[in-house]
């Protein structure tokens, strides 16, 4: 299992989302704040099975807008789970 960490742009957090839980991921999303000029963004967190991690990070590709000239649409990190849990 892996733990995607994606920071977006604000105006993409309500497509990406939304073609997220479409496709069956479970999501957290949280309102964040960074880069030079403190422009809103928006920081998911999606916990992914190994064999859909690439689909995950499609629906990313495939849902940003294009980004103004120098700006990236996002950033991606993916951390390994060793444990998961749901009480």
């Amino acid at each position: 299992m892996k733990m995607m960490i994606a920071i977006l742009r604000d105006v993409d957090s309500e497509p990406v989302t939304q073609a997220l839980t479409a496709g069956k991921f479970r999501v957290t999303r949280i309102a964040s704040t960074g880069g030079l000029l403190r422009r809103g963004a928006t920081t998911l967190l999606v916990g992914v099975d190994d064999e859909r991690l690439e689909a995950a990070i499609q629906v990313l590709k495939d849902k940003t807008t294009p980004a103004p000239k120098g700006e990236k649409r996002a950033t991606i990190f993916v951390v390994p789970v060793e444990r998961f849990e749901q009480v």
